[in-house]
């Protein structure tokens, strides 16, 4: 238990900072024998309190675009996240089991890439139906998996918007609370995320201490050292689970 709780803070700090948290918070579920559907849906839940205590922090900071508004996103991003949890309990949970190590390392290759990704996909400004579009289907990933949907929105404004990468931050926050937010009533109340209370109750204990503190740590480090720790961290559970899946 004490190691989940610890998980957690890690997992609320990172996500606070800059994304990457589902990667520690899951592996420290199914390391403690959870199956992976269960463990991605406790993961969601537990995390949520966490990013709606981040997003608490940087309720005056947030910055948006016009067009589409951020209302219009936030609805999109709660679409997506209904369809991407209502993916993952319906299809079989031998094809997540088969999927994890390999959206792992997606994941990984945008957090490593994602800024030349966006320099080199950046094609022009496309309308507000095909920002929302975008965002329906990151979010409907966010909803079945999750890890580094956060970056990989950032990465999609960036490309598509006028948006300042460095001061959108608090706005990623926003949307991925609204995934989560979604995404985790559908799992309280179709998945077993409940089976195990203590598990999640660790876990979530330790995402909304890591939340707070990370949002307030995110002011005072240097972004290279965040983008560097969240990489790593990223590396490091990619290759456990690969290990994990083949080994």
């Amino acid at each position: 238990m004490l190691l989940i709780l610890l998980a957690g803070v890690a997992a609320g700090a990172l996500n606070a900072v800059g994304g990457g948290g589902s990667f520690v918070a899951l592996a420290a579920l199914v390391a403690a024998g959870m199956p992976p559907v269960t463990a991605n849906a406790t993961t969601t839940v537990a995390l949520l309190p966490g990013n709606a205590t981040s997003a608490w922090v940087y309720r005056r900071e947030i910055e948006g675009f016009s067009r589409p508004s951020p209302i219009r996103l936030t609805l999109a991003s709660v679409a997506g996240g209904a369809v991407g949890a209502g993916l993952l309990l319906l299809l079989p949970s031998a094809s997540f089991d088969a999927a994890v190590p390999w959206l792992l390392a997606f994941a990984t290759v945008v957090l490593a890439f994602g800024k030349r990704l966006t320099e080199a996909l950046r094609l022009g400004r496309p309308g507000p139906v095909a920002i929302l579009a975008g965002q329906f289907l990151l979010a409907i990933y966010g909803g079945y998996f999750g890890g580094a949907v956060g970056l990989m929105m950032l990465a999609f404004w960036t490309a598509t918007t006028t948006l300042d990468p460095a001061r959108g931050n608090p706005l990623r926050v926003i949307q991925v609370a609204a995934v989560y937010l979604t995404a985790a009533v559908i799992f309280v109340f179709a998945a077993d995320v409940l089976s195990q209370p203590l598990h999640l109750v660790a876990l979530l204990a330790g995402a909304v201490i890591g939340g707070y503190a990370g949002a307030h740590l995110v002011r005072r480090l240097p972004p290279t050292m965040l983008r560097g720790l969240v990489l790593s961290t990223a590396v490091l559970m990619t290759g456990l689970f690969f290990v994990r899946a083949f080994g």
